[in-house]
């Protein structure tokens, strides 16, 4: 039986969705014009772009029709699990430094997997840190606390 792709009509819908959003909260910036960019002119057009390819994805799903594939359940668990982990390392980085608040946020997501192993763990957490270090700290400069600041290093 020939059916609508629910997957595209979903990716459609939620592109739009995002777009939307996007045009209109960056609806109250001055735009400006595109020789002199104000603040809400890259964001509103490319939530206007986005919501623009949502429809064309959305109406070629609803156009050709396919075999029927019915969406798969969400991943609650895991979803929930990084979610919380991000929060956390947001909590935490003004208090326990990059250092504490990047091995919290790489071991708290890694428990969404169910591959889960220590090892690969923290050569991740690693090379994240030292990433973050080099990027934020030493390139760019922003005043991250590497350590807890009851350390006073």
């Amino acid at each position: 039986m020939k059916t609508v792709n629910h997957k595209d009509v979903g990716a459609g819908l939620l592109f739009i969705v995002l777009g939307a959003s996007f045009a209109i909260g960056a609806w109250g910036y001055r735009m400006g014009t595109a020789a002199r960019m104000g603040p809400g002119y890259f964001p509103f057009w490319l939530g206007v772009i986005l919501a623009v390819i949502g429809a064309i994805v959305t109406y070629n799903a609803l156009r050709n029709t396919t075999e029927g594939e019915a969406l798969e359940r969400w991943a609650l668990r895991p979803l929930l699990v990084i979610l919380l982990s991000a929060v956390v390392f947001g909590f935490l980085l003004p208090y326990a430094g990059l250092l504490v608040s990047v091995l919290v946020l790489v071991i708290g997501s890694s428990f969404a997997s169910t591959d889960f192993s220590w090892r690969s763990t923290l050569l991740t957490a690693l090379v994240l840190l030292a990433l973050s270090l080099v990027l934020f700290v030493w390139l760019l400069h922003l005043q991250f606390a590497m350590w807890p600041v009851f350390l006073n290093l």
